[in-house]
């Protein structure tokens, strides 16, 4: 991958630098997330773990992860829990929206696998 976007990322002749990319692959060999970063900017190795956290606790926990998240905030209930469960999974669960539904993680779920 060549990064056409920005030509201050050249050698002297010109040739522009290549993209640095991150591949996040789950147990199954399946591709996660792919973070592509321009040759000026460094990778953010917290993000990365950032992701894997939000990936791990998603699959154990049916929720996904709002914007910003680190472990210990609030989640978000996944949308093909209906509300019946949700009450069962996450008593603390509360209704902002009809597709939009946060509960705090309880304490022995918080832990990442």
């Amino acid at each position: 991958m060549i990064d056409h976007q920005d030509a201050t990322n050249v050698d002297e002749k010109g040739t522009a630098f290549t993209i640095r990319s991150v591949f996040i692959i789950d147990p199954k060999k399946t591709i996660r997330t792919i973070l592509s970063y321009p040759a000026s900017t460094g990778r953010n190795s917290a993000e990365v773990l950032r992701i894997v956290d939000s990936l791990q606790t998603g699959d154990k926990h049916k929720i996904t992860t709002p914007i910003n998240w680190v472990p210990g905030d609030d989640v978000i209930v996944h949308p093909a829990v209906k509300n019946e469960q949700a009450k069962e999974l996450f008593p603390e669960f509360r209704i902002v929206k009809p597709y939009l539904r946060f509960t705090p993680l309880p304490k022995e779920k918080a832990t990442v696998a």
